[in-house]
This record gives structure tokens, C-alpha cells and sequence, in this order.
């Protein structure tokens, strides 16, 4: 049975207050997110998707999914999206010291910075909306992240992006009308919502994911990445 709760507590987000946890708007905005991609037919299935609702959303992109598929990485960037780190090969940070986990980040940032300046400079007319060839968003793989880690990061310049909602898609004993339900009774204007475009969660998200997007969408919500 998974304990995770599906809202972030108010408690949990008072006690680590230099994490990112929801943004505050006084429209209806909502910040879809995916983790763990670019991951082939999947993530660019949820870009297809995107689309069809003028959606925009933040992609945490592995370091090693970006190397075996940068054409899919490329195609999150022309779609106007925003990137974020997520590790180089999703390392959980309660198991890993300050100094490897610093150096996975950083090996994940110099591949989404290579990358990001390949784009920049070699396809101008095509990414209109890269408004900086550098990205300085992370979220941990798991959530877990020590407070020595979190500093460090933060005085590196990294902005640490956790969530308001979890739509828990990951979980096979989760079923995917839970996983719908989960975030259409929690989320709200300024939440920030973790779908995964991965092979684990894609029975759950790509059921979840356009029923999320439509009924958001008939109450007059726009979907927005995290700048």
C-alpha cells in the first residue's frame, strides 16, 4: 500500500521553505510536470497531447535519457517547454553522499547545457520560444534530498522544484482512475502536478494525463511551465 501522500502537507512545505513546492497566482494557472524522460514513444506522445491544449509544462530529463535521445530532447525544447535536471542516471540522495550526488547533477547539467547550446545555436529559426539556453531547475529523483545536498545545490544557483500534488502514477497497484482522482480533487491554481513520461507510469499517466487536461481546461485553467 503506498503511504505517499498525494497533497503535500502545509507542514512540510513550511518546514523546507527554500524548495519550491507550488507557485502562488491569482489566475488559473497550473503547472504540469514530467520526470524521468525524454523516453522514446512516450514522451512524445505526451508532447502530442500538450498541443492539442496549447499546454505548456517542465520536463526534469534524466542526463543518461538525453544522451540516448536527443532528438526527443530537441523536440521538447521546439514545443516551448521547459527543461529541468533530474540527476544523471536518478540516484536517490538519502543513500548518496553530498559530493557524488553534486557531481550526478553536474554531469546531468552539462549534458542538458550541451545540448540546450547545440539547439540555441544551430536551429535559431526554430526555437523562437528558448528564452535562455541555460536551465538552473532540479528536482530530486524521489523527492530525497538531504538538507546538506539541498544548500549546496542552492548556492550553486539551482532552483529546487518539488510539488503540490503527486498523481502517483508510478504505482501499479495504483489504478488509473485513482490516478486521475488524486489530482483532479487536489489540484488548484498554482499547484504544481508530477506526472512521470516513463515506461513505468505509462499505463497510469496516458490514461489520467487528457482527462486531467480537459477537465482543467473546461473550468478555465491554462497549463504553464515553471519559468
Amino acid at each position: 500500500m503506498n503511504l505517499t501522500p498525494v497533497k503535500t502537507p502545509l507542514v512540510v512545505q513550511k518546514l523546507f521553505p527554500q524548495y519550491t513546492w507550488e507557485i502562488a497566482s491569482d489566475s488559473k494557472e497550473i503547472y504540469l510536470t514530467f520526470d524521468d524522460g525524454p523516453t522514446p514513444e512516450i514522451t512524445n506522445w505526451v508532447l502530442d497531447l500538450l498541443k492539442q491544449y496549447d499546454a505548456k509544462a517542465t520536463f526534469f530529463c534524466i542526463g543518461k535519457n538525453i544522451e540516448k535521445h536527443p532528438e526527443i530532447f530537441q523536440d521538447i525544447i521546439h514545443d516551448g517547454h521547459t527543461i529541468g535536471n533530474h540527476t544523471y542516471n536518478h540516484i536517490k540522495g538519502w543513500k548518496t553522499s553530498v559530493v557524488d550526488y553534486l557531481e550526478n547533477v553536474n554531469k546531468a547539467q552539462q549534458v542538458i547545457n550541451t545540448h540546450l547550446n547545440y539547439i540555441a545555436q544551430n536551429q535559431k529559426s526554430s526555437i523562437a520560444n528558448l528564452q535562455s539556453p541555460i536551465s538552473n531547475l532540479f528536482r530530486p529523483p524521489y523527492g530525497q534530498i538531504t538538507p546538506k545536498q539541498g544548500t549546496q545545490l542552492i548556492k550553486l544557483g539551482y532552483k529546487i522544484i518539488m510539488w503540490s500534488v503527486l498523481s502517483i502514477d508510478w504505482d501499479a497497484f495504483v489504478s488509473r482512475k485513482i490516478c486521475l482522482n488524486n489530482v483532479i480533487t487536489k489540484a488548484d491554481s498554482g499547484s504544481i502536478i508530477v506526472f512521470h513520461d516513463s515506461v513505468k507510469a505509462s499505463k497510469n499517466m496516458q490514461y489520467a494525463l487528457p482527462k486531467v487536461l480537459e477537465y482543467f481546461s473546461k473550468k478555465g485553467y491554462t497549463f504553464k511551465s515553471i519559468e
